[in-house]
């Protein structure tokens, strides 16, 4: 039945996606409030397919920041992406430059203001990037950044990268560390595969800024892949389960 839902899932997702690309693509000489728009009803779109469609449901845990200020998540599928960009109301997100490179997606990301990122630009990259977040919190717009730059699969070893620290040191605003268990169900070759069961995502306590980059990178490391082990064992509970609510299995909470 995985595979089934998956598949179906599949074509759902590919369908949304290319008639919502299509509708994006005069959009790109409109302003960028419209492709935003596109974005969210995109992201929309698919979470409700993979709710009605894999019976994949989502739950939202803490406060969902509303101040510009820097949120760090762990990443582990292509869900983390389309969920927290809605969740955080137009964030700018930090993304590899490489995935501007991608038709449709890459020119619609380009229009909402994301900031790319050459990883092979050294000072120079960092540079910029700390520019143009500075440029979006002045403009009252949340950061979004995975701090590890690549999806990890539950259980990895941890891999922050500095980028993190610099745009805390400099924006001179809190952070919100993200925890999140996507990996588990959004999973198989290239994540085709979507299990039955519920994502969970948390918004943890915010690290207030002022701290030494070294000492603040140890926290949100910390904190992060703490609640995360967390999350999955949760999730795992669920998976065991075939996918049931644990409510409706009877456990407690």
């Amino acid at each position: 039945m995985t595979i089934l839902r998956s598949t179906v899932f599949f074509f759902y997702f590919a369908l949304i996606s290319g008639a919502l690309s299509l509708l994006g693509l005069p959009a790109l000489l409109l302003d960028r409030c419209v492709v935003v728009g596109i974005s969210r009803t995109w992201s929309r779109a698919v979470l409700w397919g993979l709710k009605r469609i894999a019976g994949l449901d989502l739950e939202v845990r803490g406060a969902i920041p509303r101040d510009a200020v820097l949120v760090a998540s762990k990443h582990m599928s292509m869900w983390d992406t389309i969920a927290l960009y809605l969740f955080l109301d137009d964030p700018t997100v930090v993304l590899k430059r490489e995935l501007l490179r991608i038709p449709f997606y890459g020119w619609m990301a380009w229009k909402t203001g994301v900031i790319s990122i050459d990883r092979e630009g050294g000072g120079q990259a960092l540079r910029r990037m700390v520019e143009k977040a500075r440029a979006a919190i002045a403009h009252k717009r949340t950061i979004l950044i995975f701090p590890e730059g690549h999806r990890m699969p539950p259980g990895a070893k941890p891999d922050y990268k500095p980028g993190v620290a610099a745009l805390y040191a400099q924006l001179g605003v809190a952070c919100v560390p993200v925890a999140l268990n996507s990996g588990l169900f959004w999973t198989g070759p290239m994540g085709f595969l979507k299990k039955r069961g519920r994502v969970v995502v948390q918004f943890l306590e915010p690290i207030p800024s002022g701290m030494r980059s070294r000492e603040f990178l140890q926290c949100l490391e910390s904190r992060v892949e703490s609640a995360t082990a967390a999350l999955v064992a949760e999730g795992q509970v669920l998976l065991d389960r075939g996918g049931a609510n644990p409510a409706q299995a009877g456990a407690s909470r």
